[in-house]
């Protein structure tokens, strides 16, 4: 150990009688301060300007990510001359003579590399420091952990440099040959992805965004192990470079010593990305790495296997992600399930069949579906006979319900299966949320909506504007229902027909034609038994809803409301959440705090009475000015609506979403009435009104949340983060720049050139 320790003190004493080590040193502070500096000062003008940020350790952390691109860089610089100058300068000579080993040679390197990389993550400690001393509440273990990944980067990087350095005398080769050998391990992921067996150790060997989740908070267990075992394969190719120079071997002696060492780092890479070997720690406050507790609990539920299989459309738009150059990739959407279920088995079916119009990619359409696939595969490099034909498909698994998307299929040992789809927006992916719900719906039964039919009501089937596919049972949609964990099916009560045993939720929205008898006698008995409803009516349908709402001491009240403004209809109205709808279900919270609402085109005002049993809590409101309930003009096209305070018109507030319950028995009956039905629709649904700030797709979710009792969707919560305020003034940033851009890379140039000036005079 002594004659490591003197080799990396002599390693050291020339590194830093030279200007680079201190030239790196003084551009990598330099660059650390501006990014860190200019992203406080921008953190700063937002929350001094009244915006919330939340997380600020996280935003801090995110500046860790181009320093590992600068180490990326500076790294082959520093290491090219650690047995590069040795060679060209003889002194290799002196060390082979020496009593010393290759391993104390390489180990003395290495060590002295170690410490100089002490030196640059030390900077990046500064800035920690920093932040820990202006960000209230700092997330100090993420701020440590991030650390830490920065760290064995660097020792990655070096020990790498260390073996180019080896391999030749000239030292620009050695640095060039570094960068090369970055840039492989950086892409080698990329490689080969379409061999399963070789798809592993590819993926494994890469090195691009090993750090990526210690900048996060969250340590595993396999990127740990990997830095460690790279660095233990090439300082042991460099060791046995050394040998291959100072003993007399066969080519292919010194070969098999190479490849043995590379074996056997593949063999441990291989172990220790195993799920159920790998293990984790997330040291983030509110263990935002790591799956909700109750999604933990539903995947300890799940007893037995679960398989997951993928299905790959080759005509879909999402075909790439699930190809097999993709699986990896794919996998890791699904990894903190895995985390918690090591046995789930992930398995791909590749097949191409034809989706409905407007549906998929359109490539060829003129072709017919073998050449059309025929044509793809021989563009993209695929092997057609991965995919199975529409017949051979049809004959596995019905995907029409589908439309032949990427899909997956959740299935138990038992048997029991589900869907779990993609989704047509930005992010495409499930969430959390979906996923569990999915999960859920494996271990026990979920609740089932179920809507009446038979008097022109809304229909979830329908597509069209006025039609609830969106909210209810668009497969594509993440929002609808369906994918929430919701069952959605449609019902009637003509002739013996009951409201069905399976339903939970009944919806009445917008009846046409009025019930029968028979058919009100049906719902009374619903109703009276606590069974759960949402009724959702319309200006102009008052006669046939009020029969029904008067058992629950509701009314719809005649007319309409109006809120006129410019550009727009008068009887859009902008409903606003209250306190109550925010306790009542957590997903109104954003909508108020960001000072959204409701669009309901068309809407009545709501009155009711306290003597009808029910706990009544206005959810929805109309703002208190601009806005009452219009009485007279019913026509917006030819006229405008004018306030008649003498027809009983005044502005004010009027209710337009309650929520009603009671006990009866055992069961907490739970009830929502609307004076709008258009405000689920499929036109609000993907409306966008410029001007009108409205949240239509948290109004389902958050309703049918109280509605389930909080069953589904799935609560994925954390608590609050709370490092979210910066201790500075404005004359404080000024001061931190200063210390951070100037006064530190200063100090460190002064340091430099001193010792330089002085081992020159010597």
């Amino acid at each position: 150990m002594n004659k490591i320790a003197k080799i990396a003190r002599t390693e050291l004493q020339t590194l830093f009688y030279s200007p680079v080590a201190w030239l790196i040193l003084v551009i990598f502070a330099v660059q650390a301060g501006i990014s860190f500096t200019g992203s406080l000062d921008g953190i700063f003008r937002l929350l001094s300007l009244g915006n919330k940020i939340k997380g600020l350790t996280g935003w801090i952390m995110s500046l860790f990510r181009p320093m590992q691109g600068y180490l990326y860089l500076y790294m082959p610089l520093l290491t090219m001359g650690l047995m590069s100058r040795e060679m060209s300068s003889g002194s290799i000579k002196l060390l082979y003579s020496s009593p010393v080993t290759n391993v104390q040679i390489i180990l003395g390197k290495y060590l002295a590399m170690l410490l100089y990389g002490l030196m640059l993550v030390g900077i990046l400690v500064l800035l920690c420091i920093l932040a820990a001393l202006t960000i209230e509440h700092v997330d100090w273990p993420v701020l440590l952990t991030g650390l830490l990944g920065e760290y064995l980067l660097i020792s990655v990087y070096a020990a790498i440099g260390l073996f180019m350095s080896c391999l030749t005398s000239y030292q620009v080769v050695a640095a060039m040959g570094t960068l090369a050998l970055f840039a492989l391990l950086n892409t080698v992921g990329t490689l080969w992805q379409d061999i399963p067996l070789v798809s592993e150790i590819t993926w494994w060997f890469s090195i691009n965004g090993r750090a990526e989740e210690t900048l996060r908070g969250l340590i595993v267990s396999e990127n740990v192990l990997y830095f460690f075992i790279v660095i233990f394969l090439f300082l042991s190719l460099s060791i046995l470079k050394l040998q291959a120079d100072r003993e007399k071997r066969s080519r292919w002696a010194n070969a098999g010593r190479f490849a043995a060492a590379v074996l056997i780092a593949m063999m441990l890479g291989y172990l220790t990305s195993r799920p159920a070997l790998k293990g984790y720690d997330d040291v983030t406050r509110t263990k935002s790495n790591t799956l909700t507790p109750n999604s933990q609990d539903i995947v300890k539920r799940m007893k037995g296997g679960l398989t997951i299989t993928t299905y790959v459309n080759l005509f879909d738009q999402d075909r790439i992600r699930g190809l097999p150059s993709a699986v990896n990739i794919d996998k890791r959407q699904l990894e903190q399930y895995i985390r918690f279920k090591p046995g789930i088995e992930m398995k791909y079916v590749y097949y191409y069949h034809r989706m409905p119009e407007g549906v998929g990619r359109q490539e060829y359409p003129e072709l017919s579906d073998e050449a059309r696939a025929r044509r793809i595969c021989d563009v993209m490099s695929l092997d057609i006979s991965l995919f199975k034909t529409p017949r051979q498909i049809d004959s596995m698994i019905d995907l029409s319900g589908e439309n032949y998307r990427f899909t997956r299929v959740l299935q138990r040992d038992s048997g029991q299966k589900t869907f779990l789809r993609m989704f047509d927006d930005m992010f495409r992916y499930p969430y959390e949320s979906e996923i569990t719900a999915a999960m859920k719906r494996l271990v026990m039964k979920l609740p089932t909506v179920g809507f009446l039919q038979g008097h022109g009501e809304r229909n979830p089937g329908i597509f069209g504007d006025k039609g609830y596919n969106l909210m209810t049972t668009a497969p594509n949609f993440r929002n609808a229902l369906i994918n929430q964990g919701f069952a959605v099916r449609n019902f009637s009560l003509a002739g013996d027909d009951q409201v069905p045993a399976d339903v939970n939720v009944v919806v009445i929205a917008e009846l046409r034609t009025p019930l029968s008898d028979t058919e009100r006698t049906k719902l009374d008995v619903w109703i009276a038994g606590g069974g759960n409803m949402v009724v959702a009516g319309e200006p102009g349908r008052q006669s046939l809803m009020n029969p029904l709402l008067s058992t629950l001491g509701v009314q719809l009240l005649p007319g309409r409301i109006v809120q006129p403004r410019r550009d727009f209809v008068p009887d859009l109205v902008l409903a606003l959440p209250t306190e109550d709808a925010c306790r009542l279900s957590y997903h109104f919270r954003d909508v108020k705090d960001n000072h959204l609402g409701i669009a309901m085109p068309g809407c009545a005002g709501l009155s009711y009475t306290t003597d009808s049993g029910f706990t009544v809590t206005p959810l929805f409101m109309t703002p208190p000015h601009g806005s009452w309930n219009e009485l007279e003009t019913q026509n917006f096209t030819d006229s405008l609506p004018v306030l008649n305070k003498a027809a009983g018109e005044r502005e004010q507030s009027i209710p337009t979403v309650l929520a009603l319950n009671r006990k009866v028995g055992e069961k907490d009956q739970r009830i929502i009435v609307l004076g709008d039905a258009d405000c689920f629709d499929n036109a609000e649904m993907m409306g966008n009104r410029k001007g009108i700030r409205a949240d239509n797709y948290q109004l389902g979710t958050g309703l049918f949340y109280w509605l389930s009792d909080g069953e589904v969707p799935i609560d994925i919560r954390r608590p609050e983060l709370t490092d979210n305020k910066i201790l500075l003034t404005k004359q404080s940033m000024s001061m931190v720049r200063l210390l951070y851009i100037w006064v530190i890379p200063a100090l460190l140039a002064i340091t430099g050139t001193l010792i330089w000036v002085r081992r020159k005079r010597r």
